[in-house]
């Protein structure tokens, strides 16, 4: 009754205001030139205006810090361009500011929100009662849904939607709800909560769908100020004092005459251009926790750009995350309500549009997005350095990190590509010199048929270009590769650890503690009758028991052995189709089909493995998803730590298991002529080629990671695009159809930002898991198995290049901006890549003494070749006889031949033990596993001598951030002497205790 009141006293007042206005508008000429004349306030906005701030003696240093926008980005950002006054406008606005003299100053804010606040009210007592909903329709809330229409029609500005409807009041969060939807009271209380917080709120309806209404929200100065002390978030306030000694003096003229060097040698293209990126300027200013009391202290040479777009969104979201919406200790936060459909969504807004109709290089950017898009997310700017200063300034520093780790591991790859190249090129020039290939070639020997029914005997000359095609994998580069390989993901592990270094002290993140997260609503429902106090708040919260957590954890592991079991069946389930395909192919009419029935089998058994894969990983997510909701992780983070763990492990083994079948298994056990081993009595198991099976895993290993990758990058870009566009497409035709439908926008610039960003997709709910996951499982890729395929670096280099601007595009374009949030490493997923290398020392030792023929190769050399007595001194001499020795005899009794070989260590049918493996067969044993221990042993001290010598964090980093420390105790201490000599000197008294 109160409110609305107030309601019609303010509507009647208005209404006298215009009615006055109407018969004095001719002598507004008059009162205009006499209001100029002496210097009085034509609005409103002129009398609030505030004063900016004079910046002082110690903030003129740091001025470029506060003004971090491009050239023309000030003006845009913070005063929007106004549209053309219509008649009804002026009238409207001139009577405004000739009554302001009779109006408190808080009396626009509620003239222009007193829709909102009757809608709201009018919405609750509405929904209050549910007889009246159902059976009477609300005619007030739709006569304020008309007025509220006509109203934004009026007022709604045309520039760009970044601002409340004044043009001042910058939007730092979108909340969106459903008219229809149930939870109003939840709603208004939060809402009304989130005002007595000190946030401000304004609502538009959407203009795609009727059913949308969007909730603007801006955090005022003071606001931001209490929270920014609150989260105790860093802000400049003194220029860097750098401490110079003989050293340092010596080192800088060093660098100066480098400098000069350089400028005379041509610019290296991939560095990005300064002066069309100011942002990437550093600042040189000490940062401290912000601090209301000492507020002189720091540079606010403006308050709309002191705290920057994103900290002001981390602010309010804070705020969002601490509201209650009911009564009851677990009551709050957004994310609850968006839970429970309360609201649809809740973001940041854009800074505006991507794109623009002027070139970048005359007019400059128009926002930081555009900026981000003409920099960075453009396929022109693919051989470019990253704007990474800017990318963790518009999408905080968790997004800034993965894609620094992304730049970084890019970068590593090119020694890792290059050193591949060379060792693949080495085999493709060598490839007609090498012995074995030659013996291969030329040899005149009747090999024992590869099947049993429809084989017959072949030559072993046939399968020249099989040999030829494995030595380009399997040469004397390859033993060094591996190495090579093993010791390239160390010292990338280790650098990465410095690099993170430099960015969390670049980004403030040094000294900065993650807050206590908020508990899970799950977790909350779950265990809300067993309480016990936190350690670190001192409040009682839910607790999960021990044996609780323990059970749950079992169930956990045991779902995980089913789904690891489900991937091992799997495999199995492709291992019996290459047998039954090996005999469908090898009894086909066709020439060319039995000639290379061994690579159609493998080809097609690779292709099939490839869609048992990709299908698998889609129920691997729902079960992960499931398994770690059994859980109950208390925490955000440690549920998403959990998923990650079990998404990694399961399309890990989903994406690896086949590959360790064909480099450990395949053609191991399946036994000899005449007594071959059998699957079910009934398929005789595969065999390797006689070149060896490391063309298999070649095939394996490339068309996986071929295929994995292009599907990759059409889920991540395509399915996104194809998603806007057909939200675009429901848009033009009305907003979705129906009784929800919209206005019919022709026109999508039309759209205010809220409208625009909503139609956007939301950011993978599981955040960066997949992105990282991506990128792990093809590290996996390009370390553990690289000893068979040394080109995997190479496709991974390309594939980056590719990835980082499909990112880069994704998240400036086709999805909604994410909240900027915090991190100071990449988690769980560090310790992830440790472990890779580990395995990828055992297996690519395993690979060279088992899956290749370096060893058999080598104990020939040495000890039956013919430079056994003369020494080894050339390849193709002492291995002159190797591939005679590698094959044994076995007698066919057939019309055709008696005699064919095979390729095996075994002791011919007229010896007196036939068919027994000979003594050149243990000598190769006892070698392999010689090579694995002194290899493992090798790479491993290798490895931990180069991470013992590389520190985590450079040196001059731990004594700038010491010096920093120490000088910032001192600033501080002159700070707030220099401030109390001048508030003595102001007052004339002296204060009781002060410095001296």
């Amino acid at each position: 009754m109160y409110s609305a009141f107030l309601l019609s006293l303010t509507r009647d007042s208005i209404n006298a205001v215009i009615a006055l206005n109407a018969a004095m508008v001719h002598h507004s000429g008059s009162i205009q030139s006499f209001k100029q004349q002496k210097g009085m306030h034509t609005s409103i906005s002129e009398i609030l205006k505030e004063k900016s701030l004079k910046p002082s003696r110690r903030s003129l240093p740091c001025l470029a810090q506060s003004q971090t926008h491009p050239i023309n980005l000030n003006h845009f950002l913070s005063v929007p361009l106004s549209p053309e006054p219509k008649a009804e406008v002026e009238v409207l606005s001139q009577s405004i500011s000739t009554s302001c003299s009779l109006l408190p100053p808080q009396t626009e804010e509620v003239i222009k929100d007193q829709y909102v606040e009757e809608s709201e009210a009018t919405t609750c007592e509405t929904r209050a009662d549910e007889s009246f909903l159902l059976k009477k329709p609300s005619v007030t809330r739709a006569r304020l849904e008309a007025r509220t229409d006509s109203i934004q029609g009026k007022n709604r500005p045309e520039s760009s939607g970044l601002f409340f409807r004044d043009g001042k009041k910058r939007i730092d969060y979108i909340l969106v709800y459903k008219k229809s939807s149930p939870q109003v009271e939840k709603r208004c209380t939060f809402e009304k909560n989130l005002r007595a917080e000190g946030l401000m709120l304004e609502k538009e309806p959407s203009l795609t769908n009727n059913d949308i209404m969007f909730v603007k929200v801006h955090a005022p100065w003071d606001t931001l100020c209490k929270y920014a002390e609150q989260m105790n978030i860093r802000m400049p306030f003194r220029k860097k004092c750098y401490f110079t000694d003989w050293k340092s003096k010596t080192l800088g003229r060093f660098h100066l005459r480098c400098r000069q060097i350089k400028s005379w040698l041509p610019r290296n293209p991939m560095k990005l251009d300064k002066e069309a990126l100011p942002d990437l300027e550093e600042t040189d200013c000490y940062t401290a926790p912000f601090s209301r009391a000492r507020m002189h202290h720091f540079t606010i040479n403006n308050r709309e750009t002191f705290f920057s777009n994103s900290t002001r969104s981390r602010i309010v979201h804070h705020v969002l995350q601490r509201t209650k919406y009911e009564d009851g200790k677990s009551k709050m936060g957004i994310n609850r309500l968006l839970g429970n459909n309360t609201y649809e969504a809740a973001f940041p807004p854009h800074e505006g549009g991507y794109k623009s109709r002027h070139p970048i290089k005359t007019h400059g950017a128009q926002n930081h997005r555009h900026l981000l898009y003409e920099r960075w997310a453009r396929w022109g700017m693919w051989y470019k350095y990253q704007p990474l200063d800017l990318i963790r300034r518009y999408f905080g520093e968790k997004i800034g990190l993965y894609f620094a780790w992304l730049g970084w591991y890019t970068g590593m790859l090119i020694p890792a590509a290059l050193v591949g190249v060379f060792v693949f090129l080495y085999g493709l020039f060598t490839m007609d010199s090498s012995q074995v290939s030659k013996e291969i070639c030329e040899a005149n020997t009747t090999m024992c048929p590869m099947c049993e029914e429809t084989c017959k005997a072949w030559r072993l000359s046939d399968s020249c270009v099989y040999a030829k095609v494995t030595y380009l994998f399997d040469n004397g580069g390859t033993v060094f590769f591996a190495i090579f390989m093993a010791i390239w993901a160390t010292v990338f592990l280790e650098f990465w650890k410095r690099r993170r270094a430099e960015l969390t002290y670049d980004w403030d993140l040094i000294d900065w503690e993650e807050e206590e997260e908020e508990l899970r609503p799950q977790f909350e429902a779950k265990y809300s009758r067993m309480e016990r106090v936190n350690p670190i708040s001192g409040k009682p919260e839910p607790f999960q028991p021990f044996s609780d957590k323990l059970s749950r954890l079992m169930v956990s592991v045991s779902g995980i052995f089913l789904m690891i079991s489900l991937v091992l069946t799997a495999v199995f389930a492709v291992v019996v189709f290459r047998l039954i395909a090996m005999e469908k192919f090898a009894s086909i009419n066709w020439d060319f089909v039995q000639n290379n029935f061994q690579f159609a089998t493998s080809g097609t058994g690779v292709c099939i493995n490839f869609m048992i894969i990709m299908s698998l990983n889609m129920v691997y997510e729902k079960v992960a998803y499931l398994l770690t909701n059994l859980e109950h992780p208390r925490t955000e983070s440690e549920w998403e730590n959990s998923f990650a763990l079990k998404m990694f492990l399961f399309q890990f083994v989903n994406l690896n298991s086949s590959t360790f079948y064909i480099a450990f298994f395949l053609g191991r056990f399946a036994g000899r002529p005449g007594k071959y081993n059998k699957l079910f009595n009934r398929w005789r198991l595969e065999e390797c080629h006689p070149s060896g099976c490391l063309i298999d895993l070649c095939l394996q290993m490339g068309v996986i990671m071929f295929f994995k990758q292009i599907w990759n990058n059409f889920m991540e870009l395509g399915f996104p695009l194809l998603q806007n566009w057909w939200s675009r497409r429901k848009m033009k035709k009305g907003g979705g159809g129906g009784s929800s439908g919209g206005q019919n926008v022709e026109n999508k610039a039309q759209l205010p930002q809220w409208d625009k960003d909503w139609n956007l997709q939301p950011m993978n709910a599981h955040g960066l898991v997949d992105e990282y996951l991506e990128m792990v499982l093809q590290f996996g890729f390009t370390t553990i198995f690289v000893a068979a395929f040394p080109l995997a670096p190479l496709l991974a280099l390309l594939n980056n290049i590719i990835e980082i601007r499909l990112d880069a595009y994704k998240f400036v374009t086709q999805w909604r901006r994410p909240m900027p949030a915090r991190a100071t490493d990449i988690g769980i997923w560090h310790g992830i890549l440790e472990g890779i290398g580990v395995l990828a020392v055992i297996t690519n030792a395993f690979v060279i003494a088992i899956t290749s023929d370096y060893i058999p190769r080598f104990v020939y050399a040495f000890k039956y070749g013919p430079c056994v007595d003369k020494g080894y001194h050339h390849e193709d001499e002492c291995l002159r006889g190797y591939m005679n020795s590698s094959l044994s005899v076995f007698e066919m009794n057939s019309s055709e031949t008696r005699f064919c070989r095979y390729r095996d260590y075994r002791a011919p049918p007229w010896s007196p033990v036939p068919y027994e493996f000979t003594l050149q067969f243990w000598h190769v044993l006892a070698a392999r596993l010689a090579f694995i221990i002194v290899f493992e042993h090798l790479v491993f001290g290798i490895k931990s001598f180069i991470a013992y010598l590389i520190p985590d964090m450079p040196k001059d980093l731990c004594d700038r951030m010491r010096r920093e420390k120490y000088l910032m105790q001192e600033m501080m201490y002159e700070a707030e002497l220099e401030h109390l000599q001048k508030e003595r000197k102001k007052n004339g008294r002296r204060y009781h205790h002060e410095w001296p």
